[in-house]
């Protein structure tokens, strides 16, 4: 490219915040022209994150207007609810929009009131937001204007998920999924439950009922499937790590499905995929194989005592989990190589 992509971060304090300057910074068709604080607002990025410190951005306070001015493209890495006082000013002065929060996600206003305690800020946009998931909707990607990114815990369960549903190798009931999450998944804020101590050398479930990724897990799920919709169980966890997603799913399998039509289905869905690996039948993904990445990577097995199949997906939460499948979207609507800064 003769002229390089300007682009801001709306909210780059938080952990997606950085995670996006970290990869944008090094984007080569990409130009990081404004970085958004309140708390931070004046300082130079070198003060607030050290590793930047060779670059010349400093923090300003995010107004739509200069927003507008100085960026094509911006990243909303924001709170749910905020997000969309950004999106809808953003969007009429021209921008494209990639929200990493939840606030775009669900279709049905509804679920979002019932899981987020307040009606949608701005339901006359959900029809135009794309659920920003590449590997199922990069065709869609090409021209939106508003992007919906997935988020982590849904994009560990939906990738290794939607193939084994569009093929009918599983039942759509019974589906459980136990995930753990590291730290930095609850976001940059001082509570009890995240401190060091609370933390390390433990490992505990939380959220077990209501969880709010539930309803853009099923959402997404039954699409695939093709059934009006699907209920599951999803039980997260608290790992004492910094980053990373460890998903194990549970399925009942449909009768007659082999190992080898699992393998068959996921090495068609995923053989051409750049950020997803599928693992040998019978291995197991490991976090420590995906930190810092932007790959997803599945492993899978049988179990005959219990016609259960059993698959494992891991991604880092900051990155396939936010940040890097948010950068990899804007690469599909703006017509880069999709790899590029990933």
């Amino acid at each position: 490219m003769e002229k390089k992509v300007k682009v801001a971060v709306v909210g780059a304090s938080g952990y997606s915040g950085e995670e996006l300057v970290r990869l944008l910074l090094k984007h080569p068709y990409v130009e990081l022209t404004a970085i958004t604080s309140r708390a931070n607002a004046g300082k130079s990025i070198g003060e607030v994150y050290p590793r930047f410190a060779k670059s010349e951005l400093s923090f300003c306070n995010p107004e739509v207007a200069e927003l507008a001015k100085l960026a094509e493209v911006a990243f909303l890495a924001l709170p749910h609810g905020l997000a969309t006082e950004y999106a809808i000013p953003l969007l009429k002065a021209g921008l494209k929009v990639l929200d990493i929060s939840a606030d775009f996600r669900l279709r049905s206003t509804a679920k979002y009131e019932e899981y987020y305690g307040a009606p949608h800020p701005a339901p006359e946009l959900l029809k135009q937001a794309v659920y920003g998931q590449p590997e199922r909707y990069r065709k869609a990607l090409k021209h939106a204007d508003l992007i919906a990114c997935a988020g982590c815990y849904p994009t560990s369960s939906i990738l290794p998920s939607a193939p084994l549903l569009a093929h009918k190798l599983v039942s759509t009931e019974g589906i459980v999924i136990c995930s753990a999450s590291g730290v930095t998944g609850a976001g940059r804020k001082v509570a009890e439950n995240y401190i060091f101590p609370e933390c390390n050398e433990s490992f505990k479930a939380y959220g077990v009922v209501g969880h709010r990724h539930v309803p853009e897990i099923e959402q997404e799920l039954a699409a695939a499937a093709g059934v009006p919709e699907i209920k599951l169980n999803f039980i997260p966890h608290l790992a004492p790590f910094n980053r990373g997603i460890n998903s194990t799913l549970l399925f009942n399998l449909m009768p007659g499905v082999t190992l080898d039509d699992v393998t068959n289905v996921y090495h068609e869905a995923y053989a051409d995929e750049p950020f997803v690996m599928v693992l040998p039948p019978k291995k197991c993904a490991d976090t420590k194989y995906v930190t810092m990445t932007n790959m997803c990577q599945i492993g899978y097995n049988i179990d005959p005592r219990t016609d259960k199949l059993i698959v494992t997906s891991v991604i880092d939460n900051l990155t396939k989990g936010a940040s890097g499948q948010a950068i990899q979207c804007m690469n599909i609507r703006l017509g880069l190589p999709e790899t590029a800064g990933l």
